[in-house]
């Protein structure tokens, strides 16, 4: 058996990723057969879950989401509180005006929150968790603010600007 050493003096690093690292076929025909039988047994695994149990992984999928973002040090444009909101209610196969009578808020606060024209309030927040029954935890909501909080601060200088004139004094040194 080859130590490591004398593999990386006798191969370039492509050609030990290629042959230790991915092995696999790579012949087109052989792979693409692997891949049909692949789809088909996802397919027949599918088939045999029953709505409840789709709706159970579409929502865990959507948390697990949720919480990857949360955790991540990454601001995104995308990743808002009203992009999971509006997520989490297609997942359920709902219109905004159903979710919005299930919940008590008016659908018209519902839409400005999801299209980032209002900012949720504490009771649509602890009546999402409600809603979820837990799964979504109103913490896990209030993370999501304060992501959507940090993406402005970090993108808009003009708050920060805007509110220079406000500031008589200022520390004369950096940290």
């Amino acid at each position: 058996m080859k130590s490591s050493k004398n593999i990386e003096k006798e191969y370039t690093p492509e050609e030990i990723a290629e042959s230790f690292v991915f092995p696999g076929p790579k012949a087109s025909p052989e792979r693409d057969a692997m891949l049909e039988a692949f789809r088909e047994h996802r397919k027949k695994v599918s088939e045999k879950q029953s709505e409840r149990t789709k709706l159970i992984a579409q929502l865990l999928q959507l948390k697990y989401l949720i919480e990857d973002y949360i955790k991540s040090d990454h601001l995104s444009k995308e990743y808002t509180f009203g992009y999971f909101l509006k997520e989490y209610i297609s997942r359920l196969e709902k219109k905004n005006n159903q979710f919005a009578e299930e919940i008590n808020v008016d659908p018209a606060e519902l839409s400005q929150v999801i299209n980032k024209r209002r900012k949720p309030t504490e009771k649509l927040i602890f009546r999402l968790e409600i809603h979820s029954n837990r799964n979504f935890p109103a913490l896990m909501w209030f993370r999501l603010l304060e992501k959507d909080r940090a993406y402005e601060l970090k993108h808009h200088r003009e708050i920060i600007d805007s509110e220079k004139k406000n500031v008589k004094q200022r520390l004369a040194f950096s940290l």
